[in-house]
């Protein structure tokens, strides 16, 4: 039997997946971020086990990056008959995807003070 030598989460990869929830990012999405972060190309199968997702998780997770447009995904065709697999990777840095996530949060918090400075206006 073959076997796989396949990175699983760690205790740092836990701690990237509970910030990313914490900053409003799905916790299927959050799991599959911290996982490609740590890899050049990974395959659906792989991400399934490093992650501890089921397939449909991981395939809501992919059209997520996807749209979001931060992953890269190829067909390859196995040997012989079979269909062929999906391979991921990320096509921006982790870097950059923070950087969009802290933007999006300082937008979020520039907009609630606005209403809260709104209120107190009209309180007047």
């Amino acid at each position: 039997m073959k076997k796989l030598d396949i990175k699983q989460l760690d205790k740092k990869d836990e701690e990237i997946v509970e910030a990313l929830i914490s900053l409003g990012i799905n916790r299927l999405v959050a799991r599959v971020l911290a996982y490609l972060q740590q890899v050049n190309e990974v395959t659906s199968n792989e991400l399934e086990l490093g992650t501890n997702l089921r397939q449909p998780e991981v395939s809501i997770a992919m059209k997520h990056l996807n749209e979001h447009d931060w992953i890269n995904e190829r067909d390859e065709k196995k040997p012989g008959k079979g269909r062929p697999y999906k391979i991921y990777s990320l096509k921006v840095g982790f870097n950059d995807i923070i950087a969009q996530l802290e933007n999006q949060q300082r937008k979020t918090v520039e907009e609630t003070q606005a209403r809260i400075k709104r209120l107190k206006e009209l309180g007047k």
